[in-house]
């Protein structure tokens, strides 16, 4: 067993344009169309109000405000979609930018290869005691290991596929689990699996990361690239 402590596009150009002041085309077009609709709405009732009873400066004040309100909510509405637009290719391009690389993700799944499987965990608090147990695929504690003190934050481990007697265990899937204490005091250890990237997909919900055998992530969820 060891352990290792761890260790511009044309869209955003036009966001930003956007944002100044500059809006595309459609932005203007779906405000003026707002415009026209209200101020049609605002003649018509002028021109059809009752003459003994006609609508004083105030009221007209009050309406020619609530048409600047619709007007910049189109605009606000036609602002963000763009920058949401913006961000998802931002992500798209980072996300395909790990293809290769090792990420860590909340997950138990220890699979063993070649006799060396990789995992790690998250620590809320720095903790003077971290203990890994892990777990074959029946569920038994093969090997268990005191990793000393650690951090707060993320760190890794590598272990050698031997269980608590020296023995080389086979390859294939196990599982593992972290305990971890501040004196009296329990620290909350979130396992993390780590998996290498292979490929990246879109889906409704954003970004999805192949990892092979550790199966699908979605990217939002990578705790760390290694």
């Amino acid at each position: 067993m060891a352990s290792v402590t761890n260790t511009t596009s044309t869209t955003a150009a036009d966001v930003f344009a956007s944002i100044n002041g500059t809006t595309k085309s459609s932005t203007s077009s779906t405000a003026a169309a707002a415009e026209n609709k209200f101020l049609t709405l605002l003649i018509t009732q002028i021109q059809n109000q009752d003459p003994l009873n006609p609508m004083d400066n105030a009221q007209i004040t009050t309406q020619l405000a609530q048409l600047n309100t619709v007007t910049g909510i189109e605009k606000l509405n036609s602002t963000l979609t763009d920058l949401l637009s913006g961000y998802n290719e931002t992500q798209g391009l980072q996300a395909a930018g790990i293809i290769g690389k090792n990420v860590m993700v909340a997950g138990n799944a220890l699979p063993l290869s070649g006799s060396k499987a990789y995992g790690g965990a998250l620590l809320d608090m720095a903790a003077d005691t971290v203990t890994l147990n892990i777990k074959d695929a029946t569920g038994k504690v093969v090997q268990t290991e005191n990793l000393g003190a650690k951090d707060a934050g993320s760190f890794y481990f590598v272990w050698d596929g031997k269980d608590a007697s020296g023995n080389t265990l086979a390859d294939g899937n196990y599982t593992f689990t972290v305990d971890a204490s501040a004196g009296s005091n329990t620290v909350t250890a979130t396992a993390m699996k780590i998996g290498t990237v292979s490929a990246v997909a879109r889906s409704n919900g954003g970004f999805v990361l192949d990892l092979g055998a550790l199966g699908d992530v979605a990217f939002k969820d990578v705790q760390q690239i290694l």
